[in-house]
């Protein structure tokens, strides 16, 4: 690759080498308050290149690959070149990762405890952990929950936060001084802006926390909350993993364990403050 760069997040180091210098420039800017891969080497590798050679001039467009690939993944324009390399870490993760059950979801953190956030996509997981990390909690991750099979404890993977569409504007405002992304319109998922952490999510990004509360938010609807049985949640974490069928048993023991050490709670909220509301409510009572 022409260009590249690396980084640790949490702890997870990667290269990202791409045939275009924008990407690499756009990843530099916003990463550059973060570690190298410690020693010089990476967990894992992205690469963003042309599918043909002509391709990198006219009608510039980025196909996705590295350690692990999906063949049938259609190539991004290169003016959303910041999204395929955040979209290459997210795939080689999902696909190679080993030493973490991964959870999709968002994770926010106080006092040593740890709030996980799942459910589809437009619940506002990364809204409410946006907004709650304004508010004082430490931001653990946006994307990705990393549990440790053996200790049961999730370790930080603070990636920038992707915003899409209607949400971009909610943490503008209620973040203006926050360091964020360009805008990138148009993208198969909308409009998304991303948002660097605070520094202080950087700085402990190597400081694991318990699970004391796992949420199931839906945006768009009454305020009301309900507990989830353990039965449930074991499913929906299923369906929420993308390593818990490879892990085989000890993704199976992580998820028992994780489903079993802390309560649940699915919230709908009509709008963000009643949301922050309910979260701050039951982690009262938690």
């Amino acid at each position: 690759m022409r260009f590249a760069h690396q980084v640790k997040i949490g702890p997870i180091g990667f290269r990202i080498g791409s045939d275009w210098a924008a990407p690499i420039a756009a990843l530099r800017a916003l990463y550059s308050d973060y570690p190298a891969p410690e020693g010089g080497v990476p967990d894992f590798t992205v690469r963003l290149f042309a599918a043909r050679s002509w391709r990198r001039f006219i009608r510039p467009s980025v196909m996705i690959g590295g350690d692990y690939v999906l063949p049938e993944a259609a190539p991004l324009p290169i003016a959303q070149g910041l999204l395929a390399a955040e979209m290459g870490m997210n795939l080689q993760m999902a696909l190679g990762q080993r030493r973490y059950l991964l959870l999709h979801a968002s994770v926010v953190e106080r006092d040593g405890r740890a709030l996980l956030m799942t459910g589809e996509s437009g619940a506002g997981k990364s809204t409410l952990a946006a907004l709650l990390a304004a508010r004082g909690w430490r931001l653990m991750g946006d994307e990705f929950a990393l549990i440790d099979p053996a200790s049961g404890l999730v370790h930080a993977f603070p990636r920038l936060v992707s915003l899409k569409n209607a949400a971009i504007s909610v943490v503008e405002m209620a973040v203006p001084s926050a360091r964020f992304g360009p805008l990138l319109a148009g993208t198969p998922k909308g409009d998304i802006r991303h948002l660097v952490p605070d520094a202080n999510a950087i700085a402990t990004m190597d400081q694991p926390a318990r699970p004391a509360l796992l949420l199931f938010p839906r945006f768009g609807l009454e305020a009301a909350m309900r507990p989830v049985p353990p039965s449930e949640v074991f499913v929906r974490l299923t369906q929420a993993s993308t390593n818990y069928v490879a892990m085989g048993e000890r993704g199976f023991d992580a998820l028992t364990g994780l489903v079993g050490q802390i309560p649940a709670q699915a919230i709908d909220y009509p709008d963000t403050q009643t949301a922050i509301d309910l979260v701050e409510q039951l982690w009262a009572s938690t």
